[in-house]
């Protein structure tokens, strides 16, 4: 061997070593601050709109729960008196209060029958839509959104008109159907037919967003799956029960969720078909309650006390909810 062969040969070695490619923790490094870098993007696209959000929410939220750890009346409002800190002594005053844990209760029954309800007919007509004709659908999509659409208190206020116990229609075909106990019969007198005459105002006016976005998950299914139910002899209720609703799980989690907050806070139908809250507060829910405290009494600190517990109730049904919907594998 010549030793320029030689001198080669020693050189090569080097050579592929100096030409091997460096170690990838510089390149590893920009890549990971691009990734760093590409997850705050949907936040800044959502800045905007958290930013109006935080707005609307967050200062009326702080407002509500320092107010409630105030002594806030009509004194204070005019400034007639200095506002004083009182800690928790409206929630004492208010939780010593027989009267509120009942309105407590009757808000939590009223709410879980309209949810309820509202689903169990939002849900019917979702299917009954896949099952009619295009005009008898299009007719019950446009009444139902022409419901949606109406003004709580305008529907509330035709509601009481139906049911009045003089000139309401309602009574009137229920005398010439020979039920003879409903003439002149007023159903906001007693509690439970009060309660239940909002109840079909609620449902009335909130099924259509149930029926909607279930049918829309309906037509999202396809067409094959169901078509192959109806072939090994399912009926339409295990139809449903077996492949629809796994299949709708999500989009049931919307508007179950949508359905509490909606009927848990109702003010306006109880108000306005109730008189205030019925014979001697006999339909008082918690919303109207709140106003009666903070602005029929003076006692804005209450209102707002139970404003932040109708807050706080409403985020753990929301939670338990959502956990029982976690145990049983359900990816939200």
């Amino acid at each position: 061997m010549s030793a320029g062969t030689a001198q080669h040969a020693r050189q090569g070695p080097a050579k592929s070593r100096r030409s091997r490619p460096g170690p990838a923790s510089p390149a590893g490094g920009r890549a990971g601050k691009g990734t760093r870098r590409g997850a705050w993007t949907p936040w800044l696209y959502l800045a905007p709109a958290l930013v109006v959000l935080g707005g609307l929410l967050v200062y009326p939220i702080y407002q509500l729960g320092l107010i409630s750890f105030l002594e806030y009346t009509q004194a204070q409002v005019s400034g007639g008196e200095p506002t004083t800190f009182q800690g928790f002594a409206n929630y004492a005053e208010l939780f010593g209060d027989g009267e509120f844990w009942n309105v407590v209760v009757a808000t939590l029954l009223f709410a879980a029958v309209c949810v309820v309800s509202t689903l169990a007919v939002g849900c019917a007509l979702a299917v009954l839509l896949t099952r009619v004709r295009a005009i008898p659908r299009l007719a019950l999509m446009l009444a139902a959104l022409g419901a949606w659409a109406t003004p709580a208190i305008t529907g509330s206020t035709v509601w009481v008109f139906l049911f009045d116990p003089d000139f309401g229609p309602v009574n009137k075909v229920l005398v010439w159907s020979g039920l003879s106990g409903f003439e002149n019969y007023s159903w906001t007198y007693d509690r439970y037919s009060a309660f239940a005459l909002v109840l079909f105002e609620v449902v009335w006016c909130s099924f259509p967003f149930v029926m909607v976005t279930v049918y829309a998950g309906i037509k999202a299914i396809p067409s094959e799956v169901l078509e192959a139910a109806a072939l090994d002899g399912a009926s339409t209720w295990r139809i449903w029960r077996t492949v629809m609703a796994p299949m709708l799980r999500p989009i049931l989690v919307v508007v179950t969720i949508q359905s509490i907050i909606w009927d848990f806070k109702v003010f306006t139908q109880i108000y306005v078909m109730t008189d205030g809250g019925g014979i001697a507060r006999q339909n008082m829910v918690l919303n109207v309650y709140a106003y009666q405290k903070a602005f029929a009494s003076s006692q804005y600190s209450l209102g707002s006390a139970i404003g932040v517990v109708m807050l706080l109730i409403l985020l753990a049904v929301t939670l338990v909810y959502l956990r029982l919907l976690r145990r049983q594998g359900e990816e939200l």
